[in-house]
């Protein structure tokens, strides 16, 4: 499975817990907040100033090693 930044955060927590460590260690620590489960992941990290495009390849890379 494949991830992109226009996914919000409640849906990449539905397809894995595991994202929560992602999120968090990339600064998003409100990944609890009920108004961040309804925003998009690229939405997300403007809000904390963060780049999207490598948060994305660090969960794709999580959920593609969930596969092997």
């Amino acid at each position: 499975m494949q991830i992109d930044k226009s996914m919000t955060i409640g849906d990449l927590i539905s397809i894995n817990q595991g994202i929560i460590v992602i999120l968090m260690n990339n600064g998003m620590h409100c990944v609890g907040c009920p108004s961040s489960i309804g925003e998009s992941l690229e939405e997300a990290c403007m809000v904390h100033g963060l780049e999207c495009d490598p948060i994305v390849n660090e969960i794709n890379e999580f959920l593609a090693d969930l596969e092997k």
